[in-house]
């Protein structure tokens, strides 16, 4: 079943001779439970993309769709919502609150949200990710890596439709961005989470169910995983 769709989606910046098409008419199907990686050197449009799939960044035009949910047609305070609860997002640089401890970095989207938070859940969750010793810990008493797994808790604890990595180990050494993506690759397969990772790492792209490569904006739709 298919869970997020774009048709003709175009992101542009400034205007005539100083126009740049940062995103041209990408049209991509992506299916429930799917993990797909979308690949691309620096400045080929990749973010930009995902800002747009996640509802972070209005297109120029064309249409994002969740759950057939068309959400660009949404007010701001509308779409802000349906982000929190539907879109997960981690980035390369952690984004973890200082001055939170994990368990509250990790349930502030459900606070924020207004909704009960489901302790044996977040208990769950911090086991999965290896947190379960460090719940009363700052960030800054933390790796590198214990903070992604951090960050892969706060984006999983809402269960939301996508989940959305831009980089996710772009920031760590080898061993820690190879445990991160072990991390992702279980998230998907536990709790069927669909996942949408943005890396312009091939070796961690061949790990996922399909690749699709962007360079200059345009993406191409992979048929499958990278060939080794």
């Amino acid at each position: 079943m298919e869970i997020l769709r774009t048709e003709h989606l175009y992101k542009k910046y400034g205007e005539a001779d100083n126009q740049i098409v940062a995103v041209r008419d990408a049209n991509l199907s992506v299916a429930q439970g799917e993990f797909v990686a979308v690949v691309g050197s620096s400045g080929s449009g990749k973010s930009t993309l995902m800002h747009m799939l996640g509802g972070v960044d209005r297109p120029t035009s064309g249409r994002v769709l969740i759950e057939d949910k068309d959400i660009y047609k949404l007010k701001d305070d509308q779409l802000a919502i349906f982000r929190r609860r539907q879109v997960g997002l981690i980035y390369q640089f952690y984004n973890l609150i200082p001055v939170l401890d994990v368990e509250e970095n990790i349930t502030l989207p459900l606070e924020l949200d207004g909704r009960e938070v489901d302790r044996e859940a977040v208990r769950e969750l911090a086991e999965t990710l290896g947190l379960a010793g460090h719940m009363r810990h700052l960030p800054n008493q933390l790796s590198g890596g214990q903070q992604q797994r951090v960050a892969i808790g706060r984006a999983l604890i809402t269960r939301p439709a996508i989940l959305l990595a831009d980089e996710p180990t772009g920031n760590l050494d080898t061993r820690s961005g190879n445990e991160i993506m072990e991390l992702l690759k279980l998230s998907n397969r536990k709790y069927k989470q669909t996942v949408i990772m943005i890396t312009h790492n091939l070796e961690l792209a061949r790990q996922a169910d399909r690749v699709l490569t962007i360079e200059d904006g345009v993406v191409e739709s992979g048929k499958g995983a990278v060939e080794q």
